[in-house]
């Protein structure tokens, strides 16, 4: 089987399992699946922040590495 036949053959089953469902929760699994399309869509639209590379530089003299992302997280605020 090709994976375009897979894949019309998955659908295929899932229509079929979702029209035993009733209305109401064919309606959640509706809102399910464009929750993970948004989903999707917001993962592959994000890239690595790495602005902040090298930012605390400065303070590696005077910290380790353990202390240094203590002190970050204060300074966050978290």
């Amino acid at each position: 089987m090709h994976k375009g036949e897979e894949t019309m053959q998955t659908a295929k089953e899932l229509k079929e399992l979702i029209d035993q469902l009733p209305l109401e929760l064919q309606q959640e699994v509706r809102d399910f699946v464009e929750f993970l399309l948004e989903r999707k869509a917001r993962k592959r639209g994000k890239k690595l922040r790495q602005d902040w590379a090298g930012a605390l530089r400065d303070y590696r003299d005077q910290y380790t590495s353990l202390e240094l992302q203590r002190k970050a997280l204060e300074w966050r605020g978290d």
